[in-house]
Order: C-alpha cells, then sequence, then structure tokens
C-alpha cells in the first residue's frame, strides 16, 4: 500500500498539480491562458472519449449490460445518499445539500483521466468500456441533485431544470459523448492515424492541466473556514465510502480489478466542471464557495494524491 502511494505521489501528473499549488501559495504568476486551458480540456475530453468509442467497438452488448446498470445505479444512490446525510448530520439548508449531491454524484473526467494514466503505467488492464461509464454517471446525478430541490421547494419554488439541457449540450459532454461515437464507428484501425496525437501526449497534457487546477485548487484552500468542519470531514469521508460501495458493486457487475479501481474511483470523485456549471444556473441561493471548495479544493487533491493508490490496494483485497 505505501509503495502505490508513494508512486502515486512521485508520478508527473501529481508532481504538476503539487507544482501549481506552490505556485499559488508563493504568489507567483504562473498560470496557463484561457484559450490554453480550454484547449486542454477539450483534448482531454475528445481523447478520452475517443479511446473509449474503440474499445466499445469491440465488446458485445450483452457484456455492457450490467456495467452500465451499476453506472446508472450508483449516479443516482450517491446524490440521494449525500443529501439525507447533509442535510440530517450537517444541517445544510435545502439548496445546499442538494448542490452537494448534485456534484458528489456526478464525476469528475479529470480524475478519471488520473486514474486510467496510473493504470496504464503499472500496465494494469482494465475494460476498454471503463469511458462509457464515464459517460453515463455525468449527467443523472445532476439531474437527481436539481430534481429533489424542485421537488422539496429550494429557492419558494424558483428552481428550474431547464439549466440541464445546456449541461448535455455542453461542450465537455459533447466531446465525450462525440468522442465515443467516433470511437465506436472509425474502430481502433481507423483511430490508428491519429493514435500519436491523442494517445501518445495525452500524459503530457494531462501534466498540464493538472498544473493549472492545482493553482486553482490551492486559491480554493482559503474558504476552508467557511466549510467548516464538518464539510471537511465530509469532503475527505464521502469518497472513501463511496469508492467501497462502488468496488462493490462493480464485483457484483462483473467487472475485473482494473475496472473495479476506474469505477471505485468514478463513485469517489466529484464533478467540478459539467455540475457547478448547472447548479450556478438553477439553483443560484446555494453558496459556491461550500460546493466548490468541497469538490475543488478538498476532494479533488485527496483523490489524486491518496485515493488512487487507496482504491487500487482496496481492489486488489477485494480480489484476492
Amino acid at each position: 500500500m505505501l509503495d502505490l502511494v508513494l508512486a502515486n505521489l512521485l508520478s508527473p501528473a501529481v508532481l504538476c498539480f503539487a507544482l501549481g499549488v506552490l505556485a499559488c501559495r508563493l504568489g507567483s504568476d504562473l498560470r496557463l491562458p484561457e484559450p490554453v486551458q480550454t484547449a486542454l480540456s477539450a483534448y482531454l475530453m475528445l481523447a478520452i472519449g475517443l479511446r473509449g468509442g474503440a474499445e466499445l467497438a469491440q465488446v458485445p452488448l450483452a457484456e455492457l449490460a450490467a456495467p452500465m446498470g451499476a453506472a446508472l445505479l450508483m449516479g443516482c444512490a450517491i446524490p440521494l445518499g449525500v443529501f439525507l446525510v447533509l442535510r440530517r448530520l450537517a444541517g445544510l439548508a435545502l439548496a445546499d445539500a442538494a448542490a452537494l449531491a448534485a456534484h458528489y454524484g456526478s464525476v469528475s473526467a479529470v480524475t478519471f483521466a488520473a486514474v486510467t494514466a496510473m493504470l496504464d503505467s503499472q500496465g494494469v488492464p482494465f475494460e476498454g468500456h471503463a469511458t462509457a461509464l464515464l459517460a453515463v454517471m455525468e449527467v443523472p446525478a445532476i439531474v437527481v441533485g436539481i430534481g429533489l430541490a424542485q421537488l422539496l421547494g429550494a429557492a419558494g419554488g424558483r428552481t428550474s431544470l431547464a439549466p440541464l439541457g445546456g449541461v448535455i449540450a455542453s461542450k465537455s459532454v459533447l466531446l465525450l459523448l462525440g468522442g465515443l461515437a467516433i470511437g465506436a464507428l472509425a474502430g481502433p484501425a481507423g483511430l490508428r492515424p491519429v493514435q500519436p496525437f491523442f494517445t501518445g501526449m495525452f500524459p503530457g497534457v494531462l501534466c498540464l492541466f493538472l498544473l493549472e487546477l492545482g493553482r486553482l485548487a490551492a486559491e480554493r484552500l482559503g474558504d476552508f473556514a467557511k466549510v467548516g468542519g464538518r464539510l471537511l470531514a465530509f469532503a475527505v469521508l464521502a469518497p472513501l465510502v463511496q469508492a467501497t460501495l462502488g468496488l462493490l458493486v462493480a464485483a457484483a457487475a462483473g467487472l475485473g480489478e482494473g475496472g473495479a479501481v476506474i469505477f471505485a474511483t468514478l463513485c469517489a470523485s466529484a464533478s467540478y466542471i459539467a455540475a457547478p456549471a448547472a447548479v450556478r444556473a438553477a439553483l443560484p441561493e446555494a453558496n459556491p464557495s461550500l460546493y466548490l471548495t468541497c469538490a475543488l479544493g478538498i476532494t479533488f487533491p485527496f483523490n489524486i494524491a491518496v485515493g488512487l493508490p487507496l482504491y487500487q490496494a482496496m481492489a486488489a483485497w477485494l480480489y484476492g
């Protein structure tokens, strides 16, 4: 276990994230221009989708039913559980609990990229349809979170599900789903000409993206006082509980050990791209310092530095 943690902490991706944190704390002007950030994000989404689609083209539909069902189940169950915990134990306002439920039920594509890069570097095999799990889990939790606020009367009935149409049509979701479709239609042979760009450059682009995310996460660390002790504990404990449940569901769905690590990581991750956009539009009364600090400032760094090797060790124990 210690060897896995050290190997992950010393990987280029995590070290680049740490460099971004250090740059922020030192007051450095190190930051990527906004157009570069947008381009890197688009590259990662499309690359993830293409890889998953190419692998998906080789998988019989019968093999997809159980994993896809498991992904949909967790995408709906996690936000419900998070909402109840935050309302009953943390005493959060309705809108804030719903906002955090949407974030923690949805998934982080960058965390997905990090775990697949970790497994690739170790030569650990995993199912090619793992990207489809990411796509299936992206939106349902946002629907559940905002829907809870809608049904229970958040904002005096002003909440609307209309922004969800924008989430589905957002560039990150479209690139991911579009990449899946292109990869599935082209297949491995069709993607071979662009493989050096979308596969060979992937680890380097991920490092640059994590460099900027490290800076953004460090900026959110100053909001710890606003988050409070109970939410700080939640942001660390929630991924552990969700990853454990994810491993058990993954095993029941027939995923292999590598696929289980990815599925557990998806369950443990929290969205900070699609979910904030939807929540900001649908639940304007929710406090951004709560859901952004928890998702981006606490859970994301925890997963990158400690969670990934921990979930891998848990899967190794479970699969024996």
